[in-house]
């Protein structure tokens, strides 16, 4: 049987619409193709942990509307266990406006609608399911108290704890010491310790600062450079394939869900960065965020 991975965090019905470039502000141009995808970073790597040959439940808050029984149906059929999916009353499911210009690059307002209210009492009441975790994976489009709750949950029981800590935000020190791994891409690195990340010489002493904090494993996402890996095992560059980007929405969230399944199939550090890392290449060649999540036959192809 495959180890489990339990992914906890949000999930947004993501409305995209191409442009040619970004509007000024209070300036109104004329976009070209609009899309509708199921998004929110949660649920983007719980997908591609599924399409990449992970056993995944996933833990989140949508709203009793049409939005979030879409969700719902939507990850059934990709191989996730909905089970511990819970729904608010009263408060619609999360929604995300994704604008995409022309180079792939995107800018992107969120209303977080249910997933605010995912709390540290809904994560407990998936106790059963918890026990049987390998890797849990978060991130920060949730509230901060439940992402404390499962740091404190994961250091008593001795469980990996993965935080993506995305979109950027201050981190309490509680948390810290509960990670197994945490894996900011270059802006979150320089939020959370002050350096600004570059090149692999600024990526070392970032992840330097992270570890003095009390994280065993730092991963530093660094784009189309690839990735930074300090852990105990390796310490070093993982370059990425270069590709054309169409767009670039969820190449983290795929980074993410791969490295775990990675590391789940007890794959060195420099393998579960390089997989990582050519999953979000794949990514960012296709549009949308869980639609552009590649299966694992076209990682293997490669």
């Amino acid at each position: 049987m495959k180890p489990t991975i339990i992914v906890i965090g949000s999930s947004n019905t993501d409305m995209v619409l191409k442009t040619q470039r970004f509007p000024k502000p209070g300036e109104t141009i004329l976009g070209g193709d609009f899309f509708m995808f199921q998004g929110g970073k949660g649920a983007n790597q719980a997908v591609a942990a599924a399409r990449l040959g992970g056993t995944v439940t996933f833990i989140c808050k949508v709203g009793e509307d049409l939005f979030g029984d879409n969700a719902i149906n939507h990850y059934a059929k990709e191989n996730i266990n909905v089970h511990h999916i819970l729904k608010a009353e009263n408060t619609p499911t999360g929604v995300a406006l994704i604008t995409v210009n022309a180079e792939g690059e995107n800018e992107i307002v969120v209303a977080s609608g249910a997933n605010a209210l995912l709390s540290p009492k809904d994560v407990e009441s998936a106790q059963e399911i918890l026990s049987t975790a390998a890797y849990f994976l978060t991130q920060l489009e949730t509230p901060l108290s439940t992402v404390e709750y499962l740091a404190k949950y994961a250091n008593t029981r001795q469980k990996k704890l993965v935080l993506n800590p995305a979109p950027a935000a201050a981190i309490p020190s509680s948390i810290y010491e509960g990670l197994f791994l945490i894996t900011p891409n270059e802006t979150e690195a320089e939020l959370l310790t002050g350096t600004i990340v570059t090149n692999e010489e600024t990526a070392k002493q970032a992840a330097e600062t992270l570890q003095s904090k009390g994280v065993v494993n730092i991963i530093i996402t660094m784009g189309s450079k690839g990735a930074y890996v300090h852990a105990r095992d390796f310490k070093g560059m993982v370059k990425a394939q270069k590709v054309i980007a169409v767009d670039t929405t969820a190449a983290g969230d795929v980074f993410n869900g791969a490295l775990v399944v990675a590391l789940a199939e007890n794959k060195s550090w420099e393998e579960a960065v390089a997989f990582g890392c050519r999953a979000a290449a794949i990514s960012v060649t296709k549009m949308g965020a869980q639609s552009s999540a590649p299966y694992r036959n076209q990682i293997d192809q490669q």
